[in-house]
């Protein structure tokens, strides 16, 4: 038995639900009437495959919004390399007390590289936790002279 298609309406109700979070306003949006569209909304979310589609819809923006452990990854290792750009405001005396401001693109400073290349370090587990870190060398004599004379 073949699975049903989704019919347009339903469809554009997807689309509306998914961008405003509300069954009615997704219903109406999608051209169902006003007066019902409650109703059909409420239904239109109890039905599996709609919830499906809404539900797939949703993953996929989710993982479209958030970074992977990659892109994190990426994104320090450039940082603490120096390749990230920033915008910053930067003011241009003109002269008789009159400056003018203009953004400008520079590479990140040493400060925000340093902290890149921390966070990489611990991401990456190369560094230890500060109770483990104390030093616990020393001198440790040992007497292996025989004492049989």
């Amino acid at each position: 038995m073949a699975e049903k298609k989704l019919t347009v309406k339903q469809k554009k109700f997807i689309d509306f639900y998914v961008e405003t979070g509300n069954a009615t306003e997704a219903a109406k949006k999608a051209g169902y009437s006003k007066r019902t569209a409650e109703a059909i909304g409420l239904e239109n979310l109890g039905k599996p495959r709609i919830k499906k589609a809404i539900d797939a819809r949703l993953k996929e923006l989710e993982s479209k919004r958030v970074a992977t452990a990659k892109e994190v990854m990426e994104f320090l290792t450039s940082t603490m390399r120096g390749e990230v750009k920033e915008e910053v405001v930067v003011s241009d005396f003109m002269g008789d007390g009159v400056s003018q401001t203009k953004i400008v693109e520079k590479h990140v400073g040493v400060r925000d590289r340093l902290k890149a290349a921390e966070g990489l370090a611990k991401r990456l587990g190369l560094t230890e936790p500060e109770d483990t870190a104390e030093e616990t060398g020393g001198v440790q004599i040992v007497d292996d002279t025989d004492t049989d004379e």
